[in-house]
């Protein structure tokens, strides 16, 4: 016997999350986010979320003492959250809504988030599910939230030991991005972010890898002109390409270059254990080895950046040494995080796409078999 249905279709207009557009403003020089922030008027209020490593920095001191003991300023108000990966939590999101619910803050408000990728995506994502959507501005604090975390609109958190499996996609409408901020991270943060930088610079700018090369002993020295290089190639690069694809359906999945292997390791290891670009590093020397495996890349081309990530520091062995103490034999571990690629968010089901390159700026998404990934993961 045939069913038969009366259809009623609802028609919805396109609704654009958060912002229709953002303003990425980099200024070189002092940070005064109290001139930036409380030099005009503002008619509604804003909730500001950092944690406590930026709340410690002297160059943001002049800004949070205007703030009262109870974290007022007028209309606006401060909360100062735990800081690291470990804190990247759906708790901690919703601590952030309840601040603004506990303030009394309409959808007018705007959640301003001033801290590195963790920071940026919790307060982020608090704002695009507070009252179904507030206005978000960002100040990233970190090379790896200027260069990649803060710019593009995905918001987050982890969940259940697996990164960002929670989040939406609501763009900020303002970035503000001072460089300045960079002087002030601790070495894991700074190679951390060039992790995401060399990413990039292989992806979409062979000047920008060619700087990193020649300049090796600058960039660890911080000097001002190749920060703001990093910066700017990054920012632009990542902009043209979330423009084209803002919800990753083609274009955008490109980004994730060693990220696949990197989050499996960040998962396997316990999230907060190895440094996000460290393992962005590590995976993609792991993606390079993968695709000259499977005769996508030339061996030559392999070996050069592999050379190049060991020069600046990163594990490339098959095995990283945060899982090498293990009990368990490398096969194990292998298939272990084989098990947890599986899982990504990128996948459509359960084959596991890696982004691969054939060359320098030359990439493209494949599904490998399991024995080939397996071969790369095993000492």
């Amino acid at each position: 016997m045939t069913m038969e249905y009366d259809e009623i279709n609802l028609i919805y207009p396109i609704v654009h999350p958060g912002a229709e557009k953002t303003q990425i403003k980099i200024r070189q020089g002092e940070i005064d986010l109290k001139s930036l922030f409380f030099s005009a008027t503002y008619t509604s209020p804003r909730l500001f979320v950092l944690d406590t490593t930026v709340g410690s920095l002297p160059s943001m001191q002049h800004f949070i003492r205007e703030f009262n003991d109870e974290g007022l300023r007028g209309k606006d108000s401060i909360m100062i959250i735990d800081a690291g990966e470990e804190f990247k939590t759906i708790d901690t999101v919703l601590k952030i809504v309840k601040a603004a619910i506990n303030r009394n803050y309409g959808r007018n408000m705007t959640f301003v988030g001033i801290g590195g990728g963790v920071v940026t995506d919790m307060t982020a994502f608090a704002a695009s599910i507070f009252k179904r959507g507030a206005r978000v501005e960002l100040v990233p604090t970190t090379l790896l939230s200027m260069v990649d975390a803060a710019v593009g609109g995905k918001t987050g958190c982890d969940f259940d030991s697996y990164k960002n499996m929670i989040g939406t996609f609501f763009p900020a409408s303002t970035i503000y991005m001072f460089p300045e901020f960079v002087k002030s991270l601790d070495d894991v943060q700074y190679r951390s972010g060039l992790g995401e930088v060399m990413k990039t610079a292989l992806l979409y700018s062979e000047s920008l890898y060619d700087s990193l090369k020649k300049r090796r002993d600058d960039v660890f020295e911080r000097k001002s002109d190749i920060v703001f290089q990093m910066i700017t190639t990054c920012v632009r690069a990542k902009a043209n390409v979330v423009e084209q694809d803002f919800t990753e359906k083609n274009l955008r999945r490109n980004l994730n270059l060693g990220h696949t292997f990197a989050h499996a390791l960040e998962s396997y290891a316990g999230l907060g254990k190895v440094a996000h670009g460290d393992a962005v590093a590590w995976g993609i020397s792991r993606a390079l080895e993968l695709s000259a495996s499977i005769g996508l890349c030339h061996k030559s081309y392999r070996d050069e950046v592999i050379n190049t990530l060991s020069l600046f520091g990163w594990e490339t062995s098959p095995i990283h040494s945060a899982l090498s103490n293990s009990e368990k034999d490398s096969e194990t571990i292998a298939r272990d995080l084989i098990s947890i690629m599986k899982k990504d968010k990128k996948n459509v089901d359960e084959n596991i796409r890696f982004v691969l390159q054939t060359g320098p700026c030359a990439t493209l998404i494949k599904e490998v078999p399991e024995d080939k990934v397996l071969q790369v993961l095993k000492n």
